[in-house]
């Protein structure tokens, strides 16, 4: 699983680098938001770790730009700052979790591996049954094996049935990224998975919950 951690704080942001890397987590340490921008923008994450009050960028607006953006990344707010507009507008724009500094960097583990935990789970969509622990997808009692480009995108889609997905984060999953060449990748999706993708005209494309 690979996080996102904005935290300008460098104690801090060291000691939760080494845990998660510890924690066997892939994890990609920035110290302002326009730099955690920039990274959203290279990189596919399974969760964001936002300090809220960091340069340039904060981490409300860095999430209210993303989820513009349609990035629905699962995000944890960590922040010194404890008034109630801030933790209410962390929540409005789609935080999962907030935690409140001082804190013992274990509490975040304990939250992250929860987290993780419900990710893992085997999930059923129509007649593909997907195991996040070990890639394998079966289409009802047959195993079938996808190609380095097929596996991401139905795997991501699986973890977003309903949500949105924009063309740069789909794009972030292929070697030569464009639009007719996403076109036919999810044009194959569909036709292996018998699945409803929807394209949202001049955003990108939705798994329909069906």
């Amino acid at each position: 699983m690979k996080i996102l951690l904005l935290e300008d704080d460098l104690l801090l942001g060291e000691t939760l680098e080494e845990m998660l890397i510890e924690a066997h987590y892939d994890v990609d340490w920035v110290k302002d938001g326009e730099e955690a921008a920039e990274a959203t923008f290279e990189t596919v994450y399974d969760l964001y770790l936002l300090d809220i009050n960091v340069p340039k960028i904060n981490g409300l607006k860095l999430l209210e730009a993303l989820r513009a953006a349609g990035d629905e990344t699962r995000v944890i707010f960590i922040s010194a700052l404890s008034d109630i507009v801030s933790i209410s507008k962390g929540f409005e724009l789609g935080a999962e979790d907030y935690l409140k500094k001082p804190f013992f960097p274990q509490e975040l583990m304990v939250r992250i591996e929860a987290k993780f935990a419900r990710l893992s789970k085997p999930i059923i969509h129509g007649a593909i049954h997907f195991n996040p622990q070990n890639n394998e997808v079966h289409k009802g009692d047959h195993l079938i094996t996808l190609g380095d480009v097929q596996l991401p995108f139905l795997r991501i889609f699986i973890q977003n049935i309903g949500k949105t997905l924009s063309k740069e984060r789909l794009f972030d999953l292929m070697e030569h990224p464009s639009d007719s060449a996403l076109r036919v990748a999810i044009n194959k999706l569909k036709h292996t998975t018998g699945w409803e993708i929807q394209n949202i005209r001049a955003v990108g494309y939705r798994l329909e919950k069906g």
